[in-house]
């Protein structure tokens, strides 16, 4: 089974790039299934029913999320509390909140649980991902064949070291939030997949995924000035692909990608334009 993983999708921009470049890119890696990080689907902050729905449309099979899902929460939270939609949100926020933090679909003959956690370093205090996700696991045994997760989370040492509490009890862990791929892909020793972050797919040419102006602008007056708005240049879709044994649960193998959006184009009038 190989599993494609969208990284976080910003705005419009990303939509656009992720409308015009996932099917090429679920076939060119042979993605069985798609895993895809929405929670700044909507303008750069949060997601809305509507953006579910195109999601699935454009073929996705489990939409995850982070701390902005709740940006849109009075759209949204009739779709969470639903729990018909395979969209989830990070487990570990106290209860009483609305959605679930795992999902399992059924692909190809395979039952694939996805969880969503999030970390606590540099972010809001929130309840424990590491016992957070054993009690996922404990709800999943049985009715998962395979398990993945996007740990949604800032720090690099935090993100390693829920992985490797995790390692061999989950096909992969995935990091998501901080919008910049990293280069340090693996599989670790027990049989699970990680990346520290899958990126983002945008506008590459922003500061993760938003305008450069107005994020400089910020770092320069240390005030909060102009909205933020998603960056629209040099476009990407970006994420990784695992394949796993089915049998056993664990990874084979890892692998990044990083598609320009310049791909769609060249499918769409027939040559490349960037």
């Amino acid at each position: 089974m190989r599993i494609l993983f969208v990284a976080d999708v910003i705005g419009s921009p990303g939509r656009k790039v992720a409308k015009g470049l996932l099917r090429l890119v679920k076939k060119e890696t042979r993605a069985d299934a798609v895993v895809l990080n929405g929670e700044n689907s909507a303008g750069g902050f949060g997601i809305t029913p509507e953006i579910v729905h195109e999601f699935l449309e454009m073929g996705v099979d489990v939409i995850t999320t982070g701390n902005h899902v709740w940006d849109k929460i009075k759209e949204l939270e009739p779709v969470l509390k639903d729990g018909k939609l395979p969209i989830i949100r990070p487990a570990n926020y106290p209860p009483g909140n609305p959605g679930r933090g795992s999902v399992v679909v059924t692909v190809g003959g395979v039952r694939l649980g996805v969880m969503n956690l999030q970390g606590r370093t540099f972010m809001p205090p929130i309840d424990d991902p590491f016992r957070g996700a054993d009690v996922l696991l404990a709800e999943l045994k049985g009715q998962a064949d395979v398990v993945v997760v996007d740990f949604h989370a800032e720090a690099t040492s935090e993100k390693q070291a829920f992985a490797r509490y995790l390692d061999g009890r989950v096909a992969a862990v995935v990091g998501t939030h901080t919008h910049v791929q990293t280069a340090d892909e693996r599989v670790l020793p027990r049989g699970t997949a990680f990346i520290t972050d899958l990126g983002l797919t945008g506008g590459l040419d922003g500061i993760i995924g938003m305008k450069w102006e107005i994020s400089l602008e910020r770092q320069l007056t240390q005030t909060r000035g102009e909205r933020m708005q998603p960056a629209d240049g040099d476009l990407h879709l970006q994420g990784a692909v695992v394949e796993v044994d089915p049998a056993s649960g664990k990874a084979r193998s890892i692998e990044r990608v990083s598609v320009p959006y310049a791909r769609a184009l060249e499918g769409m009038f027939g040559k490349q334009r960037t």
